[in-house]
């Protein structure tokens, strides 16, 4: 049979009302009280209902994480992170994909918040520059975090890291192995990420005298298939690029597929670098150089910032590095 709260409140000796502040971590409670509850609650297995805390609390004790991303790296990280902030709360994280060009996105999330009953919303690009879906949670009242938007609101909590000190980090490492021709593969034009790793890269470049002709700038979709069809492009140029950085783990990993299927050698003939880190990074032959860009904190500080006492209005930045390994080395001559 089921351990109810009750049960709790017997064993343990207290009122009902008093295993309920504990499990709240609320105060008046007293250390040796609270844990003689917790050592209850520990032995009999006891887990809240979440329907029963809904109707206690006007909660209904549930997230949702909205996504639309081509690398499902880049999901399960995010998944991972806000699951694990999730688990610390007592809360349940429900994951939804929607498509942010279909049409109906609002009505589609509006829909999803009257039937779950969500007490908030966890937004990743590009959804979380979608203005008609932001004014319309604004107009509901719902609360929200964004997740590396284009601009960071007044108002409005995000978490995200400096998309465009990272790519010029990317930059000034390949120019310090003495590259002069670089290719870019740039990401999804839909996404405000994309346009600032592009500024980043480019401003460190011309910082250093360098500019690329246009036709070693090219744009993909921050999946592998775009990465191996531009990296075929930049390959077939009358003077290729010694070095190409593309703008996702995915989007280098199909670089590198192109360069083995033309018998290229990386990184003796070309250097090919990502970005985010992803378990792709490490698997794929040679590893790829890339920037970290840490997900799974990114989720967790979203989950944290939306269960926060008083949301509304913290930006908060987080770290990236460069982690360089086997697909980069020195231009040749």
């Amino acid at each position: 049979m089921r351990v109810t709260i009750k049960d709790v409140a017997r064993e343990a000796g207290v009122s009902i009302k008093t295993v309920s502040r504990v499990l709240n971590d609320e105060k008046y409670v007293g250390a040796e009280t609270r844990g003689r509850v917790m050592a209850v609650v520990e032995a009999l297995n006891f887990r809240p209902s979440a329907a029963a805390r809904s109707l206690a609390g006007g909660k209904s004790q549930q997230i949702a994480l909205v996504c639309d991303n081509p690398s499902p790296y880049y999901v399960y990280e995010m998944q991972q992170g806000v699951r694990e902030r999730c688990a610390r709360e007592g809360v349940r994280m429900l994951v939804q994909p929607y498509d942010r060009a279909a049409t109906g996105l609002v009505a589609d999330i509006d829909a999803l918040i009257n039937t779950a009953h969500v007490d908030g919303l966890i937004l990743t690009p590009p959804i979380a520059d979608d203005d008609a879906l932001l004014d319309r949670l604004r107009a509901r009242g719902t609360p929200f975090v964004r997740v590396s938007p284009g601009s960071c609101a007044e108002g409005s909590d995000a978490v995200f890291i400096d998309n465009a000190a990272a790519a010029a980090e990317m930059a000034a490492h390949l120019l310090a192995l003495g590259h002069r021709r670089i290719g870019l593969i740039a990401g999804h034009p839909g996404y405000a990420a994309s346009a600032q790793r592009t500024r980043g890269f480019l401003e460190a470049l011309a910082a250093a005298g360098v500019t690329p002709e246009p036709a070693l700038l090219r744009t993909g979709t921050y999946d592998f298939a775009s990465g191996a069809r531009e990296a075929s492009a930049l390959l077939a140029l009358p003077a290729p690029p010694s070095a190409i950085f593309a703008a996702s783990d995915d989007m280098a990993a199909g670089a590198l597929a192109t360069a083995h299927r033309l018998g290229v050698k990386v990184p003796d003939q070309l250097s090919i670098a990502g970005f985010d880190d992803t378990a792709l990074a490490a698997v794929v032959w040679p590893a790829l150089t890339t920037i970290r860009q840490p997900v799974r904190a990114l989720g967790h500080a979203a989950a944290d910032l939306l269960f926060a006492a008083t949301p509304g209005g913290e930006h908060r930045r987080l770290d990236h590095a460069l982690i360089v390994r086997e697909s980069t080395a020195r231009a040749r001559g």
